[in-house]
This record gives C-alpha cells, sequence and structure tokens, in this order.
C-alpha cells in the first residue's frame, strides 16, 4: 500500500499474506530481540486487542496491503505525524 507518511493509531489493515486484521496501536517501533531495528507500527490483532507482549505485531507501511479503517485524526494527531515522519526519515537515513 502506498501511502504518505505513517498511519494514525487506531487504523485497521491487513498485511501481506495473512487473514487477520491487525489494528495499529503505535508508530516508530523497537523490538528488544533487535533494537538496531526501528519498525513503522506495532500492532495487535483485530478484533482481540492486546493479548500480551509476545503478541505485539510489528510491521511496515510496505507490508501494508489493505486499510479497512483510518485512525482517528486531528491537529494534534497531524503534529505528531509530521514530527514522527521526519523522525523516522532521518533516523533511516533517507
Amino acid at each position: 500500500m502506498n501511502n504518505n507518511g505513517l498511519l494514525p493509531i487506531g487504523s485497521v489493515v491487513l498485511l501481506n499474506e495473512s487473514r487477520k486484521k491487525v489494528m495499529i496501536v503505535g508508530v516508530a517501533q523497537r523490538s528488544a530481540s533487535s533494537p538496531d531495528t526501528i519498525w513503522d507500527y506495532s500492532g495487535v490483532l483485530f478484533p482481540e486487542g492486546y493479548l500480551g507482549a509476545d503478541n505485539m505485531i510489528l510491521f511496515n507501511n510496505e507490508q501494508i496491503t489493505q486499510l479497512f479503517v483510518l485512525g482517528y485524526q486531528n491537529a494534534e494527531q497531524l503534529a505528531f505525524k509530521a514530527k514522527a515522519d521526519a523522525a523516522l526519515e532521518k533516523l533511516r537515513g533517507k
């Protein structure tokens, strides 16, 4: 899926070769097992929600094949998005 930067928290998406939807619950995430990798998102299965830290899904924009619901957006979220998009670009050397 091609979009302009990060999706807002609460967005519900489908990932490559998946049958279960995922709800975005965090952006610009790192995992303890690979701290040098920065993922665009952390998510939880939808509609189940948070089932524990071991069930968090880390993924990037390129893995999203379908957007079902766009999360809530307002001026505060849009300002955060601009800062987060810029920070991710800088961290990735783009």
